[in-house]
C-alpha cells in the first residue's frame, strides 16, 4: 500500500488536522467528538448538516460555508459517523431555525442520523439522497444508494437556506430535488481503504464494473472495456430511463470522478454525454465537471443530471463559498 501515511490508526485526525488549517479561514474542526463546522453562522438561519464516511472527499467537508451546509459529521473512511457527533454538531450550529439533514441512503448512515434526530432536542427534519439508477439494493443499503446527487442537493437548498426559507421549506425543496436526480457510475480501478491495506474488489485489467457504488459495491454488470461513448450511453440510457424528463426539461450535468481519473478524461466523457443528449434534444442547462464525491483513489466516473426549473437554477446560480465550490462572491 502506497499512500501518504504516517500511522494507519491516524489517518483520519492527521487529514482533518491539515484540512482544518488549510481552511481555517472558513471552517472550524472540532475534536471531540469530530465535525467540522462553518465558522461563521447565520442568525436565524435552518442549520444543514450532511456526513459519511471519510474517502469520499470533498463530499461532505469541502462543502461547509457560505451557500451550502453548516457542519459535516466525518466517520472513519467507508464507515459511518455517530450519533453523538450529528448531535453535538447540531448543537454547535443551531441559531433558533431548526436542523435539516441531508443524507445519503446507506444504512450505517440512515440509521444514526434517524438516531440523532430522535434524540436531538432540536427541531429538525431529514432529507434521504437515493440518486443511484444502477441497483436497487445493495451490500450497503435497503433501497437506491445515495452518491453524486448529494452534491446538488446540499447546493440548492443551502441556498435556500441561506435565503431565509424554513424548516419545512428547506425539507419539501430538498426532496423534490432528489426526486429530479439521478446518478449512475462506472469502475476501472479498485481502491484501498487504509485500515484494510489491500484492494476493496479485484478487476481485470481489460474489465470495468458498471453501476459501481462509492464503496466498490458491485454495479450491474461486468463488462469488457469500451469506448468513453459506449460508456456514457449505457449510464445515460439508465439515467434518462429513471427520470423521463419531459421535452424541452433543462438538465444540469455533473461528470463526476471517482478519484483517479485525470481532469482532461473527465472533460472528454463531459463531450459524449453532450453529444449523447443532443441527439435526444435535452437541453443541458448548467455543467459542473470536477471530482466531489471519490472513493479513495478508484479510477472511474459518475454522471448525474438533475432536472432543473427557474427557482432550482437561480439556487444553483447564486452565490458559495466553501472550501471545495466557490462561485459568486
Amino acid at each position: 500500500m502506497k499512500k501518504f501515511i504516517n500511522h494507519v490508526d491516524d489517518f483520519l485526525v492527521e487529514s482533518l488536522a491539515g484540512f482544518g488549517a488549510a481552511h481555517s479561514d472558513l471552517v472550524v474542526l472540532n475534536q471531540e467528538p469530530v465535525f467540522v463546522r462553518r465558522k461563521t453562522l447565520k442568525p436565524g438561519k435552518v442549520a444543514l448538516i450532511s456526513g459519511g464516511g471519510s474517502g469520499h472527499e470533498p463530499l461532505h467537508i469541502g462543502f461547509v460555508g457560505y451557500g451550502m451546509l453548516d457542519a459535516a459529521c466525518p466517520g472513519q473512511v467507508f464507515t459511518s459517523p455517530t450519533p453523538d457527533q450529528m448531535m453535538a454538531a447540531a448543537q454547535a450550529v443551531d441559531t433558533g431555525a431548526g436542523t435539516l439533514f441531508i443524507v445519503k441512503n446507506y444504512s450505517g448512515d440512515l440509521m444514526n442520523f434517524e438516531m440523532a434526530s430522535e434524540m436531538s432536542e432540536l427541531p429538525n427534519a431529514m432529507v434521504l439522497i437515493n440518486d443511484d439508477v444502477a441497483v436497487e439494493n445493495s451490500s450497503y443499503t435497503t433501497g437506491r444508494r445515495g452518491v453524486a446527487g448529494a452534491v446538488i442537493v446540499e447546493k440548492l437548498v443551502g441556498s435556500l437556506a441561506e435565503s431565509g426559507a424554513d424548516l419545512e421549506q428547506c425539507k419539501a425543496f430538498g426532496d423534490r430535488i432528489n426526486k429530479h436526480t439521478a446518478s449512475m457510475g462506472v469502475a476501472f480501478s479498485s481502491c484501498t481503504v487504509p485500515a484494510a491495506g489491500t484492494l476493496t474488489f479485484k478487476i481485470g485489467d481489460d474489465e470495468i464494473e458498471v453501476g459501481v457504488g462509492i464503496h466498490g459495491e458491485p454495479g450491474r454488470r461486468r463488462a469488457r472495456f469500451a469506448a468513453a461513448d459506449a460508456i456514457a450511453g449505457e449510464l445515460l440510457t439508465a439515467i434518462v430511463a429513471d427520470l423521463k424528463p419531459p421535452a424541452g426539461a433543462e438538465l444540469l450535468v455533473l461528470i463526476n470522478g471517482l478519484g483517479g481519473t485525470p481532469l482532461g478524461e473527465l472533460y472528454l466523457l463531459f463531450n459524449s454525454t453532450r453529444l449523447w443528449l443532443q441527439q435526444r434534444d435535452l437541453k443541458i442547462a448548467r455543467v459542473q465537471v470536477d471530482s466531489l464525491t471519490t472513493s479513495l483513489e478508484m479510477a472511474g466516473a459518475s454522471i448525474t443530471l438533475c432536472v432543473m426549473n427557474d427557482e432550482m437554477l437561480r439556487h444553483w446560480d447564486s452565490a458559495v463559498h466553501t472550501p471545495s465550490l466557490r462561485w459568486g462572491m
